[in-house]
């Protein structure tokens, strides 16, 4: 099975390069997979008719262009899209994903998974994965934290695991908010089980991309 996966930033691009062979096996045993990442989430379009530069690459403004092209394409069998919910309402913010893939005349296998609120929910997660990539991290600060909840989650992290927490990351500005979710990407990542994890949204992806390659195996 060949899966193509989007992300909307970089970091979680190298969150999930750590994290998906643990879910679908080693690359081509048997299953395929690419990753593509872009420069933010935008909006999706009125008319399903992309408002702006491709270059920018802005995902659900790109997405119904995206996704008319991988169901036309042979070979694809399946498209993920992962995404913050941010503040969203998630069943609403869902609904208007798949009502996105039913207009479309000719769209492939699409699944659409949410990180409440953002993918910092997936490293809270894993306890364990913290303690191996930051030892020092702030204990209080980690069990202020309920579980995929909408609390400002980038924060949460931040407090408990950087000097300063997130008042010195604001204070600091761009681009150091960038470089500290790949920072975490890149040590969190590989300290990761994906059989432990608690947050429900990383668990849904985790089963969601199970159920896809079982239907093919």
């Amino acid at each position: 099975m060949h899966i193509e996966i989007l992300v909307e930033d970089s970091s979680g691009k190298r969150l999930l390069d750590c994290l998906l062979p643990q879910m679908l096996g080693e690359q081509g045993q048997p299953n395929t997979w690419r990753l593509h990442h872009y420069k933010g989430v935008s909006r999706i379009p009125p008319g399903l008719k992309a408002s702006s530069d491709p270059a920018k690459r802005m995902l659900l403004d790109q997405l119904p262009r995206l996704l008319r092209g991988y169901g036309k394409t042979p070979g694809i069998d399946a498209v993920v899209v992962v995404l913050d919910s941010d503040r969203r309402d998630c069943v609403g913010f869902l609904a208007e994903l798949r009502s996105l893939v039913n207009a479309l005349d000719q769209a492939p296998h699409t699944l659409f998974r949410l990180a409440i609120e953002e993918v910092e929910a997936w490293y809270l997660g894993d306890r364990a994965a913290l303690a191996a990539a930051y030892p020092s991290a702030k204990q209080r600060a980690l069990d202020s934290y309920v579980q995929d909840s909408v609390c400002g989650t980038w924060e949460v992290l931040a407090n408990a695991i950087y000097p300063g927490g997130a008042a010195a990351i604001k204070k600091a500005g761009w681009p150091l908010p960038g470089q500290l979710k790949h920072e975490w990407a890149e040590k969190i990542g590989p300290e990761m089980d994906i059989e432990r994890n608690s947050s429900p949204s990383f668990r849904k992806l985790r089963d969601g991309l199970r159920r896809l390659i079982a239907e093919t195996a």
